[in-house]
C-alpha cells in the first residue's frame, strides 16, 4: 500500500475508534471522585458530601437512573446538587426515581442550573470554544416551579439566593447558594441578606458551635459569583457547568469551561482566592451531556465525594 494511503486509513481507524469511545463507552463510565479536605475545627466527626452537578436527564436513560440510586449506599451525610439536572422536558418523574433513595434519607440542598430553565436545543459546538453561551433572553420553556415542588417534596432545601444551617455530625454547617449566574439569576443581595438572618438568628446552635463550616454551592462558576461566595466567608465552593471540558485533550486538559472559569480549573479541585480570603472550590465535570451532544473524551461522568475533616 501507498504510504499516504497507509497513513490516511490509520488515522481514520482511529478517528472511528475515538469516536465509538467517545459516544458509546466513556459516556457511561459513571465514577466517583473522591477528595479529603481539612476545612473542620478540631476534634470533629468527619463529613461525608455527596455532590451530584449536571446530570442532564432524558426519560430513557435507566443506566444513569440506576447508578445514581444506588449512591445511597455510599451513606454521605450530605448531598449538594449543583444544577442542569434536566435534560430532557419530560425528565422530571425519572429525576424524582433517581434521586429519591438519596434525599429521603440525607439532608439535601439544591440550586438551579440553565437547563432547569430551558429544554436542550442543538448549538454548533465550535461557538463553545469561542465564548460562553450565555442566554437570558429565550423563554424559558421548562416549568421550574415543578422542578422545585418536586425536590422540596422529597425534602430537598431550595438554596437558590438563600442561606440555611444545619446540624451534621455534631458541627453546624452553613450553606450560601446563587442560583445560576450562566443565565443572570444570581442575586448575590438576597444571598447575603439571607446569610445575615442566619446570624442574627443564630440562638442556642451556634452557642453550642461557634465555629460553623461553610460551604458556597453554585452552578456556573463565573469569577464573580465565586467572590461572592468567597466574601460570604465560604471554606469549600461546589460548581459544577463546565462538564470538566467534556471533551479534554491528554496532556493540555479541556479546552474551554463554558464561563469565565480558567479552564485549568474546569474540573476538580483547587484553591479559589482573593487578597483577604481563600476557599477549596470543586468543579464536578458532571453526570451528562447534553442530548444534542452525545460525547466525552477524557472526561469520564462523576460524582463527587468529599470528606471534611478537622484541619
Amino acid at each position: 500500500m501507498h504510504p499516504a494511503r497507509s497513513t490516511a486509513a490509520v488515522l481514520g481507524a482511529a478517528a472511528v475508534g475515538v469516536l465509538t469511545w467517545s459516544t458509546l463507552i466513556e459516556r457511561r463510565l459513571f465514577t466517583v471522585r473522591r477528595h479529603t479536605l481539612p476545612v473542620l475545627p478540631d476534634s470533629r466527626s468527619p463529613i461525608r458530601v455527596l455532590q451530584l452537578s449536571d446530570l442532564h436527564l432524558a426519560p430513557w436513560q435507566a443506566q444513569k437512573v440506576d447508578w445514581v440510586r444506588s449512591l445511597a449506599e455510599l451513606r454521605p451525610d450530605l448531598v449538594v446538587l449543583t444544577g442542569d439536572l434536566m435534560g430532557h422536558r419530560e425528565a422530571l418523574p425519572a429525576l424524582l426515581h433517581a434521586l429519591r433513595p438519596l434525599v429521603e434519607q440525607t439532608p439535601t440542598v439544591f440550586v438551579h442550573g440553565s437547563n432547569d430553565y430551558y429544554g436542550p436545543l442543538f448549538k454548533n459546538p465550535v461557538k463553545y470554544l469561542l465564548e460562553p453561551s450565555r442566554q437570558s433572553t429565550r423563554t424559558p420553556d421548562l416549568d421550574n416551579g415543578a422542578i422545585t415542588r418536586g425536590l422540596t417534596e422529597l425534602g430537598a432545601i431550595d438554596l437558590n439566593n438563600d442561606a440555611v444551617r444545619l446540624s451534621i455530625r455534631g458541627s453546624s454547617v452553613e450553606l450560601f447558594g446563587l442560583n445560576d449566574p450562566h443565565i443572570r439569576y444570581d442575586d448575590a443581595d438576597r444571598m447575603r441578606a439571607a446569610a445575615a438572618a442566619l446570624t442574627q438568628n443564630e440562638g442556642a446552635a451556634v452557642e453550642a458551635d461557634p465555629a460553623p463550616v461553610r460551604l458556597g454551592v453554585v452552578h456556573a462558576p463565573y469569577q464573580e459569583s465565586l467572590g461572592a461566595l468567597l466574601t460570604a466567608g465560604s471554606d469549600l465552593i461546589l460548581a459544577g457547568h463546565t462538564h470538566g471540558g467534556q471533551v479534554r485533550v491528554p496532556g493540555v486538559g479541556a479546552l474551554t469551561a463554558n464561563c469565565d472559569l480558567p479552564t485549568e480549573q474546569a474540573r476538580g479541585l483547587s484553591v479559589w482566592f482573593d487578597a483577604h480570603r481563600a476557599a477549596f472550590l470543586n468543579v464536578s465535570a458532571g453526570l451528562g451531556n447534553s442530548i444534542y451532544a452525545p460525547v466525552r473524551f477524557a472526561c469520564r461522568p462523576e460524582a463527587s465525594l468529599i470528606t471534611l475533616e478537622s484541619r
